[in-house]
């Protein structure tokens, strides 16, 4: 098993803030939109910068999502910024019809995600933002592990043309990916290679999956780990390359196993190469007020979850 370290522990929100300041920089057209919420979303480095390209739209979320999608008619390329609830579930009807139906390049970017909001509790959670998102035409969905890589996608999506929904998080993570890198959309990336089992992880469940991996390695099991930062489109070949070598695959999120990527992957699965899947991802449930640790334990999403299903998984084999 590859070893990972870090020496630093920051949240992705603060990543896309880097990276939005980054994008403004190397394109002038980059504009940036906020519903009342611009410390949560670490966007004062920006206004800061380029206060005459930051909009204050207040409590109005949809009115922010047509507001971009209006900017893009002048060749703007907007970043609405507010938390992924209110980013998806408030909005929906907005985004469908006036970004993705008229497939404007609008880069919808979310923070707060998944249970790990925390205390909140369940109203401001969502675990249903992924699927929402990836059923419209023509969205692409990402979902970063770390500070790096939500700084390189916030820049890669900047240039790249069309919708666009990123999704990040509240909590500290641990920093272990390369503070260089280059963010290839629909592209996976390779975080260990082995040969028993096939793990698949997204978001924050990228680290659960590696201290999964070294639980793993000491009970003798040598597993693949890849990391789908682009749940929609799938990196299809990526995953049918490691099933075809390992024979079973572990999905884990921190999203409901309902519409998320696990549920994209076992459509690919039962046409493309069947394999025994586990999901690790939240059971059908709303959250609920707690520390993101003690919801990780609950609600089955932390490393030991992810060994107990490759175990499960290989014994399917």
């Amino acid at each position: 098993m590859k070893k990972y370290t870090y020496t630093e522990k920051k949240d992705t929100r603060s990543g896309f803030g880097a990276g939005l300041l980054e994008a403004g920089k190397k394109n002038e057209n980059v504009v940036a939109l906020c519903a009342d919420l611009i410390g949560s979303l670490k966007m004062d480095a920006f206004i800061k910068e380029f206060p005459e390209r930051f909009f204050q739209i207040g409590i109005a979320e949809a009115n922010m999502m047509c507001i971009a999608a209006g900017m893009t008619i002048g060749g703007k390329i907007p970043f609405t910024g507010t938390f992924a609830n209110f980013s998806t579930g408030r909005v929906y009807d907005q985004i469908r019809q006036s970004i993705a139906y008229s497939n404007k390049n609008v880069k919808i970017c979310a923070s707060h995600a998944g249970l790990t909001l925390g205390e909140d509790g369940a109203t401001h959670q969502i675990l249903e933002d992924i699927g929402l998102m990836k059923m419209l035409p023509g969205m692409t969905v990402i979902n970063t592990c770390d500070y790096n890589q939500t700084k390189a996608a916030t820049m890669a999506i900047a240039e790249f043309e069309g919708p666009v929904y990123l999704r990040f998080g509240r909590p500290v993570m641990p920093v272990f990916t390369d503070p260089d890198q280059l963010f290839e959309i629909g592209k996976a990336w390779m975080v260990n290679e082995g040969k028993d089992v096939t793990i698949v992880a997204t978001g924050h469940m990228v680290w659960e999956a590696i201290e999964a991996g070294e639980k793993l390695a000491e009970l003798g099991i040598d597993a693949e780990i890849i990391n789908i930062h682009t749940i929609k489109p799938l990196d299809e070949d990526s995953i049918l390359r490691s099933v075809a070598k390992t024979g079973c695959l572990v999905s884990c999120e921190e999203h409901n196993r309902f519409g998320g990527l696990g549920e994209s992957i076992a459509q690919l699965l039962v046409t493309r190469h069947l394999v025994p899947q586990e999901f690790v991802a939240v059971d059908d449930s709303f959250g609920e007020s707690g520390t993101p640790t003690e919801l990780m334990k609950k609600y089955g999403l932390e490393s030991a979850h992810i060994v107990e299903a490759a175990r499960k998984a290989i014994s399917r084999k």
